[in-house]
């Protein structure tokens, strides 16, 4: 099982990024995966998991871990 490691949002907000930002002006994650975010479902695509490391500047690692169930 997999579980974030931080609040991505947060970390979003942090380095400058809206929900407006993200969503609608850039196009950079749609609706369903905030959504996804906002309630630490980890069923995200690969893809998604790529733009989140580009927009927050690391690795897939700093962002999730997996824990054995």
């Amino acid at each position: 099982m997999f579980r974030y490691k931080i609040d991505v949002l947060a970390a979003l907000k942090a380095a400058g990024y809206t929900t407006y930002v993200l969503e609608k002006r850039d196009r950079l994650l749609p609706a369903a995966t905030l959504q996804k975010l906002r309630s630490g479902n980890t069923k995200i695509t690969l893809e998604t998991l790529g733009v989140l490391c580009s927009l927050l500047e690391c690795q897939p690692g700093d962002l999730v871990e997996w824990i054995r169930d």
